[in-house]
């Protein structure tokens, strides 16, 4: 198993692991949110997820997954936080790389239906999972707000018509997690490129290029 300082949405490898040496109780704690996230994606259902499975696929006792995590919930949030970091940190990357605020508006949209669309499983059970009723999960805010801040630049830099950057925001991640959700749990649909769809929900809800 692939194992690096911060644990990927879906390890490199499903080969069995060595029991870690006394004093790597994070690096467990890792390789186990690591498989979780794999199963994860497979499973496509938080409430699906054996910590018993889970502790076979790392090759440990499943009382060795109790000492990091004492439920399915805290370790289905942990595998979350990943996903979300991940979202935001290939979104960043995607906007910095972007020549003006509405290409970078486009690319950091892009940049995270490509990574729903390579971890459909993950992003299902990111957007459905009950965990973030019952924790009462913020992941999602920065989300939002990371997305605002884009639309506002559009904004200020004349590209998109002035209007409350928060709510367009949250009419366009609604638009765009929808059609993810969607494409997701029918697709067997005669879906258009999801570029398109993504360039629409842009000029009609955010106003780019519609002048």
């Amino acid at each position: 198993m692939n194992e690096t300082s911060t644990p990927p949405p879906r390890p490199s490898s499903t080969s069995r692991r060595r029991p870690n040496a006394r004093g790597q109780g994070q690096q467990l704690r890792e390789e186990i949110v690591a498989a979780a996230a794999d199963m994860l994606d497979e499973l496509a259902d938080d409430e699906a997820l054996s910590l018993r499975a889970v502790a076979r696929a790392v090759s440990i006792a499943a009382t060795s997954v109790y000492l990091h995590f004492p439920d399915r919930d805290t370790l289905v949030l942990a595998v979350l936080q990943g996903c979300h970091d991940q979202l935001l940190a290939t979104g960043d990357a995607a906007a910095e790389a972007a020549g003006d605020p509405a290409a970078a508006l486009r690319a950091r949209i892009f940049a995270q239906v490509t990574w729903a669309r390579e971890h459909p499983g993950l992003y299902k059970v990111l957007h459905e999972s009950k965990v973030h009723r019952s924790i009462g999960m913020p992941l999602k805010h920065e989300l939002v707000e990371r997305t605002a801040v884009a639309v506002q630049a559009c904004m200020d830099a004349g590209l998109a018509p002035v209007d409350d950057a928060t709510t367009v925001a949250i009419d366009l991640r609604t638009a765009v997690n929808g059609m993810l959700a969607q494409r997701i749990n029918e697709p067997d649909l005669p879906w258009p490129p999801a570029e398109a769809q993504i360039d629409r929900f842009l000029t009609k809800l955010v106003g780019l290029g519609a002048r």
